[in-house]
């Protein structure tokens, strides 16, 4: 078995609405960031599993999405698998911070 790590990323459809990423505008808008012309907010999920090798995972991971993590009716997913590294598996990964 290797331990993969899967990062899922799901999105409303382009034509549902999203109030949610229209009081973010809204808001950016308000603090001077007016060149902001639409946002569109999802939701970002990681899953660490183990799996025969990075096939069987991909498998495993778009059963999750079709089962559980998405709404196809109304959301997009895309999902990358790769191998975890032992610290990503221990939990001491930690998101890069945006910077500007």
């Amino acid at each position: 078995m290797v331990r993969m790590l899967a990062r899922v990323i799901v999105m409303p459809k382009p034509v549902v609405n999203d109030p949610q990423g229209t009081t973010v505008k809204g808001g950016l808008q308000r603090l001077g960031f007016d060149q902001v012309e639409e946002v569109r907010v999802g939701k970002y999920i990681e899953v660490r599993l183990e799996a025969e090798d990075e096939a069987a995972a991909r498998h495993q991971v778009s059963e999750m999405c079709r089962k559980l993590l998405a709404n196809h009716v109304i959301e997009d997913v895309r999902f990358q698998v790769e191998r975890a590294h032992d610290r990503e598996h221990a939990g001491h990964s930690q998101p890069a911070a945006a910077g500007g």
